[in-house]
């Protein structure tokens, strides 16, 4: 058993984790690097993604650190001038690591001595011992500040900067357009090589990944525009938004650019889809890209345009605690008394991007111990899972063949990424009549709809009935942002009253619509948040379709369901707006199909 610390026990004291999970994070601080092991805290905030203030404001509190409190929009333009002066007596690469790890020398106390003011969101981070060595202040005062403040304050007085992009700033524009003459039906690769070579297209593309990952974009997509343009948009919290156009070149040579930047793609392969990774290591941080390439047409019939689409793959947005999903009520004591069963499958559906992945990864770290063999199969894998074993698809191992080698790897809980046939619902139902927890997910609109499907891909009902535990179909939509979001106008009362909302509700001035928008949010919004519903199997649901016969009722099933305090999509929509997090719009839109 790991030796549980002082600050632990005052953690688990304070409610702010409990026992399994201060233990889970002791594990994994045994097993790093004992020469340059991670504090508690920091394991707890990147792993397991409990509040920043909650460990950090209290650890300053335990070691009395004074925290201070400042306004950054009401930040005196002296003071911005007055901590760029202290900053620039630093180091270049010292200043560096010192911001990136988010302390920021702000101010000098004048006294008796001067004392150095440093704002630390980890007021025992070592680093900040090292400023004597590297500077002429000997004396200073760590000051606790909130992260939300301080990175705020960094973007005013010292943002970081793109490397990249600050080369194309300088250069202006590098290429000119291709002319006619340059364009045969035959692609000339000696010309499109003599393109890249005089440009800053790798430039372009490198700080196009550093832009996706700060502005917290899940995919970049960059698309051909016309004759000699390309399009770069960022899908941000759901929506494409175009990022930077580059006009007067051709869209062959940005694609022949990514293709050379990744692996696994054939720079030279312009008429089939092709797949392809990368990685970078932007702020400190690990982040992997998979590239898909597709051939597309255009009106210019001689072109070879590709449209390129790269999913940005960043483990620090991995949910690991199940209360940081967002779940409503029920829905999360439903999900945990699922998924706390030693057997049985829990099914995620919805459309692409409404979140599966996130709620699968969260259930899985839930429920993974040292002492079971959790085993994956997803194709392509896209997170790395401390604890489990991922089965690598390949040339030589399919998909189908990995599926049917899991049931003689001896596992405890299986991933099955997709449920996609015959064969692998089969396979599922089979791990789960034989004692094992299985997670999967399908393509369907709502929860009940997942019975009838799977029942189509000819599953009997009564082994639906006995193997499943839940079947949650979630949306994601994006929640407003609490700093420009405004009261909805009364012209939209009638609107929202056909949507399901009351009179008395709307007067309550607690319905809101998006803001026009301001510096902490895109375009009225910041961040999504979850709508589901979740159909938790009890023996009333077991018994509804065991007796279906060949037509499953799925109105029957949703009835008994909603009878039992599940919340249907819709309604678990209107919950959110009830609670001031999102717009009709947004839920209408998510909901449209059901």
């Amino acid at each position: 058993m790991v030796r549980k610390t002082r600050f632990g026990q005052i953690l688990i004291s304070k409610r702010i984790i409990n026992e399994e999970l201060l233990e889970k994070a002791l594990h994994i601080q045994a097993e790093e690097d004992q020469t340059n092991p991670r504090a508690l805290g920091e394991i707890l905030v990147s792993d397991f993604k409990i509040d920043h203030h909650s460990i950090f404001g209290l650890l300053a509190e335990l070691y009395a650190f004074r925290e201070i409190k400042i306004n950054p929009t009401k930040i005196d333009k002296n003071q911005i001038k007055h901590t760029k002066e202290i900053l620039s007596k630093f180091p270049e690469d010292f200043k560096k690591e010192l911001i990136y790890k988010k302390n920021l020398p702000y101010q000098l106390s004048l006294g008796r001595r001067k004392t150095l003011i440093v704002l630390a969101t980890n007021p025992t981070d070592k680093i900040i011992e090292k400023i004597p060595l590297y500077t002429d202040f000997k004396k200073y005062e760590v000051v606790y500040c909130r992260l939300s403040i301080l990175n705020e304050l960094i973007e005013i007085i010292a943002p970081q900067k793109n490397e990249f992009l600050e080369l194309l700033e300088e250069s202006g524009e590098f290429i000119s357009e291709v002319s006619e003459d340059d364009r045969d039906s035959a692609l000339d690769e000696y010309a499109l090589d003599e393109e890249i070579n005089k440009s800053l297209l790798v430039n372009l593309f490198e700080g196009c990944l550093i832009e996706a990952v700060r502005k917290n974009a899940s995919d970049v997509h960059i698309i051909p525009y016309k004759r000699s343009n390309v399009d770069f948009r960022f899908r941000i919290d759901g929506k494409l938004t175009l990022w930077y156009r580059q006009e007067k070149t051709s869209p062959e040579a940005i694609a022949s650019v990514v293709k050379d930047r990744a692996s696994g793609v054939d720079r030279f392969e312009r008429d089939t889809a092709q797949d392809g990774f990368a990685q970078r290591l932007i702020d400190g941080h690990l982040i992997r890209f998979r590239i898909s390439i597709v051939p597309i047409i255009s009106a210019e019939y001689e072109r070879r345009f590709e449209s390129v689409v790269i999913r940005i793959i960043d483990d620090r947005n991995v949910i690991t605690d199940l209360k940081k999903l967002g779940f409503q009520k029920q829905a999360e004591k439903d999900f945990t008394k699922a998924i706390g069963k030693s057997k049985g499958i829990i099914l995620l559906t919805g459309p692409t991007g409404s979140g599966k992945s996130t709620t699968l990864m969260a259930a899985l770290y839930h429920t993974i111990d040292p002492s079971i063999n959790v085993l994956t199969c997803e194709d392509p894998v896209e997170y790395v899972i401390d604890g489990a074993r991922q089965i690598k698809i390949g040339n030589k191992l399919s998909f189908d063949d990995a599926i049917r080698s899991i049931l003689r790897h001896d596992p405890d809980v299986v991933m099955v990424g997709e449920i996609r046939d015959k064969i692998t619902a089969e396979t599922a139902i089979k791990l789960a009549n034989t004692g094992h927890l299985t997670f999967s997910t399908l393509h369907t609109n709502d929860a009940p709809s997942a019975i009838s499907r799977l029942y189509n891909m000819g599953i009997e009902t009564f082994l639906l009935a006995y193997a499943i535990n839940i079947i949650v179909a979630q949306r994601l939509i994006r929640k407003l942002c609490d700093h420009c979001k405004r009261p909805l106008l009364k012209e939209k009362y009638p609107a929202a009253i056909e949507f399901g909302l009351t009179e008395e509700e709307l007067k309550s001035k607690q319905i809101f619509e998006a803001g026009k928008g301001c510096k902490k949010c895109n375009n009225g919004f910041k961040g999504r948040i979850t709508i589901c519903e979740a159909l938790y199997f009890s023996h009333e649901i077991r018994k509804a379709i065991v007796e279906s016969g060949t037509d499953i009722d799925e109105d029957l099933i949703r009835n008994i369901a909603e009878k039992q305090g599940m919340l249907s999509i819709k309604e678990s929509g209107l919950d959110r707006i009830r609670n001031g997090l999102t717009t009709i719009s947004e839920v209408a839109y998510a909901t449209s199909e059901d």
